[in-house]
């Protein structure tokens, strides 16, 4: 009971999280803003949606294939099928309950294929591992190649206003400089005057056996047969997951002109906000329109809210779909299996 009010309280502090930005977000619209964004939904081409959901789809079919492939050296194999179908059940419960959609997709398979959870689940873990290190690749990849403009956006908006409230910051290389510069000379002293004990610390161990635990994780990848294939098939995930943004800014006529580079900052910086809410609700909009204005989408028109609603909703949408089709294909199949 008490593990059953645990989960509910974070499901609710979670949702809550997403209603508030949602919230506050929309409330401070100008009701020009607001028209520009029901405008946006009304004319927008869902043809170029549609292209952004079929990349969205493939990238799931790529990722329940890669699965297979870490599956197979342990011995067990499932099809691409029940592999996609747990994958899409999985993303399904995500919106629910963080985190659950790993563990719900791995119970599907020891159902469907009699593969032990311990054994899936772990896995899912490298899969994650895998996923986590091109995700900060690609997120320094972004601050290099678009640092200029990171750098400008900081000088023109953030200094200002850091100026205006205490005062003493009048130089936007601040940050870069000396404030950097300061936070790692901090920690390089701290760190040799106090290391015997931080390490001693309960949450410095708890950190430190995270990462051992994804360096175990990383080198029992050397038993996958394939291994080129696998990276392969890692890079293509990522890289429809980019189609599938760009597609998405195509959408209205305001976000098609944007480049490359704004693709890229829109991905990196909008899977923080999936990260941070259940499936991104409310957070995934927000940092998308906060993105675009450095591409020149003025965060008063309202065109950034909707493409980052357009693509969001989109993609839920889509989730909720084929996840429940899922459910409904796995429940079928076991009551055939019952009934035979």
């Amino acid at each position: 009971m008490k593990k059953k009010i645990i989960t509910a309280l974070k499901l609710v502090i979670a949702f809550g999280i997403g209603i508030g930005i949602i919230y506050l977000s929309l409330k401070d619209l100008t009701p020009t803003a607001k028209d520009d964004i029901i405008s946006s939904f009304l004319l927008a081409d869902y043809s170029w949606v549609a292209f952004s959901l079929f990349f969205g789809i493939l990238s799931h079919l790529i990722r329940a294939q890669r699965w297979r492939m870490l599956l197979q050296p342990m011995g067990y194999t499932t099809t691409l099928k029940n592999s996609f179908l747990a994958v899409m059940i999985g993303y399904f419960a995500n919106l629910g309950i963080p985190r659950s959609g790993e563990l719900a997709r791995c119970t599907i398979l020891y159902k469907e294929d009699k593969i032990p959870v311990d054994k899936s689940f772990g896995t899912v873990i490298i899969e994650r591992t895998i996923d986590m290190i091109i995700f900060f690749s690609l997120f320094f990849l972004t601050f290099i190649v678009q640092f200029k403009r990171l750098n400008a956006y900081i000088e023109e908006n953030i200094f200002p206003a850091l100026e205006n409230k205490f005062g003493f910051i009048n130089n936007g290389d601040l940050f870069f400089k000396e404030v950097i510069g300061g936070i790692i000379i901090i920690f390089l002293i701290t760190y040799f005057i106090f290391r015997k004990k931080l390490l001693q610390l309960a949450f410095v161990q708890k950190i430190l056996k995270l990462f051992g635990g994804i360096w175990e994780g990383l080198k029992s990848i050397v038993n996958i047969k394939q291994p080129l294939l696998f990276i392969i098939y890692s890079l293509l995930i990522w890289l429809n997951y980019y189609l599938m943004i760009h597609m998405g800014l195509q959408a209205i006529p305001q976000t098609s002109g944007l480049g490359l580079g704004a693709t890229l900052s829109v991905l990196v910086l909008g899977s923080i906000g999936i990260m941070l809410t259940p499936g991104g609700i409310g957070l995934y909009p927000v940092i998308v329109a906060q993105t675009l204005v450095l591409y020149g989408i003025s965060a008063d028109s309202g065109y950034g809210d909707a493409i980052g609603w357009l693509t969001w909703s989109s993609q839920t949408i889509m989730i909720i779909v084929l996840g429940s089709i899922s459910v409904l294909l796995i429940s079928l199949k076991s009551k055939n299996k019952l009934s035979n």
